[in-house]
């Protein structure tokens, strides 16, 4: 860590400057190459057997999406602890689960890659996100091959959305991880005042540590999949509280950080039939987690469940090292055929400079870095500010 930090901030020759962008961010060729992979099997392979097609696009999509796990496992070192009874460790990866997390930064999908690649279902995790989601070059499209559901934000327009995407996951014969982040947006203290101002206004419990749930996404999945999915796993993220919070810029930085995770499995028989009810019980799956936030805040772990070793596997290094020696020899192969030029020396610099500050901008732009762990009085207290007098 300490030499890939040198090398971060020191000036680099061209091929130096080669190797690195094959470390950040991730490869673009092998992206890329990964990327036109997956095309090619959707159009020869899908056709004739979604189930050949999603068995071989797991593991090119595993190719990729080891790279990014690469930077927050070897790069970074941002550590994981899942707290969880060893029963239900013991079944993760074995079987298909609807996933609900409270989102507090902009790589909690990023941990939850982490748990499913320690489990061995990384390429079968799939998302009810965005659609803008889908268009991130190369990252965003190999997760729309991979199953995920784009959403447009209009309930009118995503019903008939996630219909489709259920209709899909009938047919899936592997363990996969639907993962539902129903607070719909990270995690902010703008965000967490206008989520209690409006619990005020309707009688509900005012939320310290989460947002309030949108239940529409969640309730279909329930109700769609309730046949194929026998289990909630439901997920809590904290921050403990004397380490940063990390987010994407910090993890590109090769900041380190700790990530706790609480993990709780539910069957999904148990939930009530009607629509209404599974509402209601995810609301109140938030008023529980809005708890066991506060408690983790006063004692720094979730000390109701097992800390579990999830380790840390060589597989992400191994492809990231096996990729970059692949760019360095082809590098040098590019530079013995084509003639030498100062001129497209400083090109080739140039652009790849540009590149990583654009990536940059970009990330600071999310604002994710911008947002501050909230300061919440006292539920008495904030009730008496937010009343109207």
């Amino acid at each position: 860590m300490l030499i890939s930090k040198q090398i971060w901030q020191s000036p680099l020759p061209l091929f130096f400057l080669l190797v690195l962008s094959s470390f950040y961010p991730a490869s673009l060729s092998t992206l890329f190459r990964c990327f036109y992979f997956q095309v090619v099997l959707f159009i020869l392979v899908r056709p004739f057997s979604k189930n050949i097609f999603r068995r071989i696009n797991k593991e090119v999509a595993e190719l990729l999406w080891l790279e990014i796990i690469w930077l927050f496992d070897w790069w970074a070192n941002v550590k994981v602890e899942l707290y969880t009874d060893q029963e239900t460790y013991g079944i993760l990866g074995k079987e298909p689960a609807l996933i609900i997390s409270n989102h507090r930064s902009d790589i909690d999908w990023l941990v939850g890659w982490v748990l499913a690649q320690r489990v061995g279902c990384l390429g079968y995790t799939i998302a009810l996100a965005k659609k803008s989601l889908s268009y991130l070059p190369v990252l965003g499209w190999s997760m729309w091959f991979s199953s995920l559901i784009s959403l447009e934000r209009s309930w009118n327009k995503d019903e008939n959305i996630l219909k489709s995407g259920f209709r899909e996951l009938n047919g899936f014969h592997q363990p996969f991880w639907l993962a539902v982040f129903v607070e719909g947006t990270r995690f902010t203290h703008t965000k967490l005042l206008a989520a209690q101002e409006y619990a005020v206004s309707v009688g509900k419990p005012i939320p310290r540590n989460v947002l309030i749930p949108r239940t529409k996404g969640f309730v279909a999945s329930v109700s769609h999949l309730r046949s194929i999915i026998p289990a909630i796993y439901d997920i809590t993220l904290a921050i403990p509280k004397d380490k940063p919070r990390p987010t994407l810029l910090r993890m590109l930085r090769g900041c380190s950080s700790v990530v706790h995770v609480r993990l709780e499995r539910r069957l999904i028989q148990e939930l009530p039939e009607d629509e209404s009810g599974i509402a209601q019980w995810c609301r109140d799956v938030f008023v529980v987690k809005d708890a066991l936030l506060d408690r983790h805040l006063a004692t720094g772990t979730f000390g109701d469940q097992e800390c579990q070793d999830i380790g840390r596997p060589k597989k992400s290094l191994m492809v990231v090292i096996c990729w970059s020696c692949f760019l360095f020899l082809s590098a040098i192969k590019f530079f013995e055929w084509c003639p030498f030029s100062w001129g497209g020396v400083v090109f080739c610099a140039v652009f790849l400079v540009l590149v990583l500050v654009l990536m940059q901008i970009l990330i600071v732009f999310s604002k994710s870095e911008n947002s501050t762990a909230p300061k919440v009085p006292p539920p008495s207290t904030l009730k008496e500010n937010l009343l109207p007098a």
